[in-house]
């Protein structure tokens, strides 16, 4: 899968995400340079964990029959010592139906330690390769 980010040049620093038929605004805020027409890089990355935590508990609990009604969740962010090698999330997760057990809701904590994106986040080594594209003649 190839993800497209462009710019839009009728902005400062306002960029387009292209995943699949899916487009996301992305900016940065004023105190940057942007003007916050769009997420920021941190906040796509921070609500990937989040989206991926509350689809793999509702796909879990659908799964096996668990009377999960609906999920949210929150992902709070404390970067403030991102510069020295930590970068703290914290996910807070809530669900929905009346008829969950407190085992249920302790087993859907559980499986959402073991999302795809907290395990990438946690346990994966990420190489990346940054290259220039050819110049165009």
């Amino acid at each position: 899968m190839t993800i497209t980010v462009n710019r839009d040049r009728g902005h400062k620093m306002r960029h387009t995400v292209s995943v699949r038929q899916h487009r996301i605004s992305a900016d940065e805020g004023a105190a940057v340079g942007g003007e916050d027409l769009g997420v920021t890089p941190h906040e796509l990355y921070d609500s990937a964990l989040g989206t991926c935590k509350a689809m793999t508990v509702l796909w879990y609990a659908h799964r096996k029959g668990m009377p999960l009604e609906d999920v949210s969740a929150t992902v709070d962010r404390d970067d403030s010592q991102e510069r020295q090698g930590t970068y703290r999330l914290r996910v807070t997760l809530t669900l929905g139906g009346p008829l969950l057990t407190d085992a249920q809701r302790r087993e859907l904590l559980a499986v959402a330690e073991k999302c795809p994106v907290h395990k990438l986040m946690t346990q994966v080594t990420t190489e990346i390769t940054t290259e220039l594209a050819s110049a165009a003649p």
